[in-house]
């Protein structure tokens, strides 16, 4: 299947630091990709290349068959590629409903009525809908990253970039988050997920790609990846004989 999303031999300095080397990782059409690596392997670098917050020095970035490289990120989005982040920063004093008005009218380029429906459809999909009229500020941490999806899932995104949404989290509260990803995930979303919690990733992804000092190191069926000596050494500091 050809990928919806792809970075395509893509390479990133910052001065004489090079962060992402020759790396090329794609998506296809509803598939949900992991992405896991050491601290600093350029995995949310490799991210901010797809959404178009960086543009990579050499290589493309393709969506849908069309090279978005020099597409800035506000266009990238109204085409369908959305992204999370890590920390949650909603407007505060604004309610979820507005929060997600944002995303549907801003993010999704439409008028303010015809951003009603999307906006509503996405708090239903992450259990927000009874606290459509509470204050963001009020939320709870995995009530602000529902919040966060929400925002996102109101551009109207085929494909969701996932930057460590999981972290900080309690594990009850993780469990929580899979299953809402996973619904976001039966809908019929590509989903490219970075984690540090392997097991949650697991549970969603059905492919797993392993960056290291911003090359692919491997990718393949989870289970088979986790077992490669060189994730092993390079991941989990395994020195495997």
């Amino acid at each position: 299947m050809a990928a919806l999303l792809a970075l395509q031999g893509v390479s990133r300095s910052f001065g004489s630091l090079r962060v992402i080397d020759d790396l090329s990782l794609a998506v296809a059409p509803g598939e949900a990709l992991g992405v896991i690596g050491p601290n600093g392997a350029g995995k949310t670098t490799a991210l901010n290349l797809m959404i178009g917050r960086l543009r990579p020095q050499r290589g493309a970035v393709v969506f849908d068959g069309r090279d978005v490289t020099a597409v800035p990120p506000h266009a990238r989005c109204r085409t369908g590629i959305a992204l999370t982040h890590q920390i949650p920063h909603p407007f505060a004093d604004l309610t979820v409903f507005e929060n997600v008005l944002v995303g549907s009218v801003f993010g999704g380029g439409r008028g303010e009525r015809a951003a009603y429906a999307p906006g509503l459809a996405a708090l239903e999909l992450t259990g927000l809908a009874p606290k459509a009229n509470t204050r963001a500020g009020a939320l709870s941490l995995l009530e602000r990253k529902r919040l966060e999806l929400a925002r996102a899932l109101a551009t109207g995104p085929r494909v969701l970039l996932l930057d460590e949404i999981a972290g900080g989290l309690a594990e009850a509260e993780v469990h929580e988050l899979v299953d809402l990803i996973r619904r976001v995930h039966r809908e019929g979303v590509a989903i490219v997920w970075i984690e540090h919690i392997v097991h949650a990733l697991r549970s969603v992804v059905s492919r797993l790609a392993v960056i290291n000092a911003g090359r692919l190191l491997t990718e393949g069926a989870p289970d088979e990846v986790m077992a490669s000596h060189d994730v092993q050494r390079v991941y989990l500091g395994i020195d495997v004989q």
